[in-house]
């Protein structure tokens, strides 16, 4: 097991390179300047002023010359200085808003399972009965609905229409006076209406995922004979059944730790929460070149270590899987 972990993290760090030097490519070969932002605002700066600016971000270089020197940094586990005017460090930037994205999601993730798994577990078992009528229903919304109209309208009902909750930040003006209690209270009201509609997608897809597996599952031999041998339908659908139907279902999971950041960009946006996906946007608008790289690299180490871990989970649930790979 440990042999075949530390050969799939080495087999990470050509794949992240080879990532990296395409987003780097890209990037550049996208129109537009950085410095544009600063000197066709500014009409005292004149084309002198737009060289200088070239230099010290270091774009007069050429491509090859500035992916080598960020290459190199990056071995550092540095990530540059954003070409913001505070021109703060890009890693001090992600590190400060990392936290929030990572809360956001991690809630989204366990509100997901926690419902999904009972949800389409029971609808393959009822199949074709009332509750797996209305789940089918309540998926096929969810999945048809875009997250960003499902969030522009939750803004427009819960918290215009009939203030129930707020509508932007983390937090209220009066925070730093409250009480512990009360303080958890007014985070939990930001929190609702992006946790649940970030989570109405994921809960369909996966629920979805389980039902169609488990269909196929419990109409299989070995659970013939299971019931044949005297075990109840608890332990043949629990026990045998869920971990054979559980397979495809972590490699979703796996595929959707790069979404932690690539999820959160909308709603963080809307919302106006200052998390890492609100960060990579106002970057990407601002042609900030070292922190959309920052960003890319927590993109693609996330991508890649969802992989690993979804290889890993394919190994325990299987131990077919386990001894091939192991072996």
């Amino acid at each position: 097991m440990l042999k075949y972990t530390l050969k799939r993290l080495l087999l990470m760090i050509p794949a992240l390179i080879g990532i990296t030097l395409v987003s780097f490519v890209v990037m550049h070969l996208a129109p537009g300047d950085p410095t544009d932002l600063v000197t066709n605002l500014n009409p005292q700066a004149g084309q002198a002023a737009k060289i200088r600016l070239r230099e010290i971000y270091g774009l007069d270089q050429p491509i090859r010359v500035q992916y080598w020197n960020w290459l190199k940094n990056l071995a550092r586990l540095d990530l540059g200085r954003s070409f913001s005017p505070d021109r703060r460090p890009v890693k001090e930037k992600i590190f400060e808003r990392l936290p929030v994205t990572l809360a956001l999601n991690i809630v989204s993730m366990i509100i997901i399972m926690t419902i999904s798994l009972p949800l389409g577990l029971w609808a393959a078992v009822r199949a074709g009965g009332l509750f797996d009528r209305i789940s089918t229903l309540f998926v096929f919304f969810c999945f048809a609905a875009p997250s960003f109209w499902l969030a522009l309208l939750g803004m427009w009902l819960f918290g215009v229409h009939l203030g129930w909750l707020p509508t932007s930040d983390l937090n209220s003006l009066n925070f730093s006076s409250l009480g512990p209690f009360d303080k958890f209270i007014d985070l939990s009201r930001h929190l609702i209406m992006p946790v649940t509609i970030s989570s109405l997608g994921g809960l369909a897809g996966l629920s979805r995922y389980l039902r169609s597996n488990m269909l196929e599952i419990i109409r299989q031999d070995y659970l013939n004979t299971a019931r044949a041998k005297g075990l109840t339908e608890r332990v043949v659908i629990w026990k045998h059944a869920l971990r054979n139907a559980l397979i495809p279902v972590i490699t979703i999971l796996g595929l959707s730790v790069p979404g932690l950041i690539g999820g959160s960009v909308i709603m963080e946006s809307i919302y106006a929460i200052p998390g890492l996906g609100q960060l990579f946007y106002l970057a990407v608008m601002a042609r900030d070149y070292p922190t959309v790289m920052g960003g890319l690299v927590i993109g693609a180490v996330l991508t890649l270590v969802g992989n690993l871990l979804a290889d890993l989970g394919y190994a325990l649930a299987d131990p077919r899987v386990r001894d091939k790979a192991f072996e």
